[in-house]
């Protein structure tokens, strides 16, 4: 199975694919050309790149000769080959671009894995081989304490760590902390043998909100265990927009049935898919992402 990343500038995606053997990504040349094209149709922001592909060889550019091909999911659902370039070939290619546009780009591109999100984002996609959590463990407090120190570990002193502050956010204030512990407790307790369950478990975890920061990341992951579980189905995540999700939880704690029918119509049976685990990491940050 091959890693595929999905990072978004703009809004737009820029899909990479895992080079195992070479130990890089590779980046979809057409994705990359939308970007800086401001491009979002697919097969123009493709016919660009055989245009300007034609334009490199008659100059003699020896950058048309660095792609590789790799497979990526079309729109229709089928894998087709596109070109792609390494990191080396994507700085090169944003030169034939106005500096306005390729500016933004490049300090984007370059910079953005080293952030506390773009390291702990690596960390989380190998979790999908860890194994780090037993099955009698899924949906207990324990679970999501680890799925959190694994993910954050290194990166916050507080990784793993029950909060003893009081958090809010938009004016939201999330359970108070002197009784996080007995907070939690309970929601361990809540029964999770349906759907409806298991949704009504995941916002109660939300509300509560048990570490500094990063609680979104890691109770996805851990809702995904529990629908894994319990139901043998997943989230596909990248069914769900955005804005929709983000407006579904600020509500949630007074009307679930929003967050419920958006995870609903995103439930695959894809429980085991590597790439839709990726898939799944990518979009969970893109949630974390300020427009």
């Amino acid at each position: 199975m091959s890693k595929i990343s999905t990072r978004f500038f703009n809004k737009k995606e820029v899909r990479a694919i895992w080079d195992e053997e070479n130990s890089k990504w590779w980046f979809n040349v057409v994705d990359i050309i939308g970007v800086l094209n401001e491009q979002d149709d697919y097969n123009k922001a493709n016919n660009y790149w055989r245009w300007l592909k034609r334009k490199l060889i008659k100059e003699e550019n020896q950058l048309v000769s660095t792609t590789h091909g790799f497979k990526f999911t079309a729109a229709d659902g089928k894998k087709r080959l596109a070109d792609t370039l390494d990191s080396e070939g994507i700085i090169a290619l944003a030169k034939h671009f106005p500096n306005n546009k390729a500016m933004k780009f490049l300090d984007w591109f370059l910079y953005s894995d080293n952030t506390i999100d773009g390291q702990s984002k690596k960390k989380a996609y190998s979790f999908f081989e860890s194994n780090l959590i037993a099955s009698k463990d899924v949906g207990k407090v324990k679970s999501l304490k680890q799925i959190h120190a694994y993910i954050f570990g290194g990166l916050y002193d507080f990784a793993g760590k029950i909060r003893q502050k009081n958090i809010a956010k938009g004016g939201f204030l999330f359970a108070m902390a002197m009784y996080l512990d007995n907070t939690l407790k309970q929601i361990e307790q809540m029964p999770e043998n349906s759907f409806d369950e298991i949704v009504n478990k995941y916002v109660e975890m939300n509300i509560a909100h048990p570490f500094m920061e990063g609680n979104g990341r890691s109770t996805r992951i851990w809702l995904d265990l529990i629908f894994k579980k319990q139901l043998q189905k997943c989230v596909d995540w990248s069914k769900i927009n955005k804005n929709d999700y983000l407006n579904a939880m600020i509500v949630s704690h007074a009307d679930r049935s929003v967050i419920k029918k958006l995870l609903f119509n995103a439930l695959t049976d894809k429980i085991n898919d590597r790439d839709m685990f990726m898939k799944g990491i990518d979009y969970s940050y893109y949630y974390e992402e300020n427009d």
